[in-house]
C-alpha cells in the first residue's frame, strides 16, 4: 500500500521533547500506524474494525 502522500496525525499524547509515540493515518477500509521517531520505518496496518477493537480494549 502507498503512504507517500498520506496525512498523518501525531497521538494526542505526545510530549514537547518527543516521547514514545505513535502516529496514525486513515486510508480506505484501513488504519495505518507508524512510530513517530521512525516515520520511513515499519507500518501496522489493521482494518477499521480491528482498529476500534483495540481501542475498545484499551479503554478498559
Amino acid at each position: 500500500m502507498d503512504l507517500t502522500k498520506a496525512v498523518w496525525r501525531k497521538s494526542s499524547y505526545t510530549t514537547a521533547n518527543g516521547g514514545d509515540c505513535v502516529e496514525l493515518t486513515s486510508v480506505p477500509s484501513t488504519v495505518a500506524v507508524r512510530d513517530s521517531k521512525d516515520p520511513d520505518g515499519p507500518k501496522l496496518l489493521v482494518t477499521r474494525q480491528a482498529f476500534a477493537a483495540l481501542l475498545t480494549d484499551l479503554k478498559r
